[in-house]
């Protein structure tokens, strides 16, 4: 992937948009606006979380499932046949100008008149040494909406800090009955009600901190805790949460939700007027179908504006 030109912010060119991310919503506004035929740029500084996944079996057209890897090559590719221009990068600071938005990205500035962030989210990662490797695998998941049906009947645990793990191990009752809580949070963190619900759905409620984790060769990972003895699962799933990667949108002045979202409109339109979010960043659904919808929402609604003259 080429870097970013220098050329570009020193001629003072304003672009039509710039796509900051290069995940499955800022590609796939990157094909909406090359067919478009929209003078933009994409900006990535290669993080998109959907690289994570190691094959996604509820994304529609792939009835075996897809890797998140390969999918975000194949979106590159269409991309890149209609013309778009995606470049490595990272964008350090987003401010509103008169005409449009101006970004600073690997200390050269860049020019907008629209702006979409597609910046989606980090997750707070589990203790678990190699994690990364270990979500490769299959062996710790971070999704159950995306490959709870492949959990169906083991067991599984659930590490949490909160009443939203417990929320999630709650929602893993729809595909097994061996589901563990490994609460690690404080103990008024987890709510009396909540107590109730979990029980009331014969949920198993463990409350002791991780003494250390074995991730063996096969398909079981073993959880040792401080207080003694071992539990075997056959996955575990980490409902740590995620911090949004909304710095930039909040320097532009773009309003946020409780949970550090971006607030949108039906045309993905922040606050700011034409500064555009898609993807994980807007909401906490963090699904790779609704991501790219939002970017052709997006997409559209710039150049809809562009074309108006707006």
């Amino acid at each position: 992937m080429p870097r970013l030109r220098v050329s570009l912010g020193m001629a003072g060119e304003r672009l039509d948009c710039i796509v900051v991310g290069a995940g499955p919503a800022g590609l796939t506004a990157a094909i909406y606006l090359a067919r478009f035929r929209r003078r933009f740029q994409v900006v990535d500084a290669g993080a998109s979380r959907a690289a994570w996944i190691p094959r996604s079996r509820n994304h529609p057209g792939f009835p075996y499932g897809v890797g998140g890897k390969l999918l975000l090559a194949r979106m590159r590719r269409q991309a890149a046949r209609y013309g778009a221009e995606i470049v490595a990068g990272c964008v350090e600071a987003l401010t509103p100008d008169a005409e449009g938005f101006r970004l600073i990205a690997d200390g050269q500035p860049l020019l907008a008149r629209k702006v979409i962030l597609a910046t989606g989210v980090v997750d707070n990662e589990p203790p678990i040494p190699g994690v990364d490797a270990a979500v490769e695998r299959g062996l710790v998941r971070i999704c159950p909406i995306c490959d709870g049906y492949e959990a169906s009947g083991q067991a599984i645990g659930v590490i949490g800090v909160d009443a939203h793990s417990a929320a999630e191990a709650l929602f893993l009752t729809t595909y097994s009955d061996r589901i563990t809580l490994i609460h690690c949070g404080a103990p008024d963190a987890l709510p009396g009600d909540m107590r109730k619900r979990l029980a009331a759905a014969s949920v198993e409620l463990i409350e002791a901190p991780i003494d250390s984790i074995t991730l063996d060769a096969g398909r079981l990972t073993a959880l040792c805790f401080a207080a003694g003895g071992a539990r075997r699962f056959d996955v575990i799933y980490s409902a740590l949460g995620v911090k949004p990667r909304a710095h930039l949108a909040i320097d532009a002045g773009a309003r946020l939700d409780d949970n550090g979202r971006l607030l949108t409109d039906d045309h993905q339109q922040s606050s700011v007027p034409g500064l555009y979010a898609a993807g994980d960043v807007v909401r906490g659904l963090n699904q790779i179908s609704t991501a790219e919808g939002e970017g052709a929402i997006a997409a559209t609604d710039v150049h809809n504006a562009l074309r108006l003259g707006r």
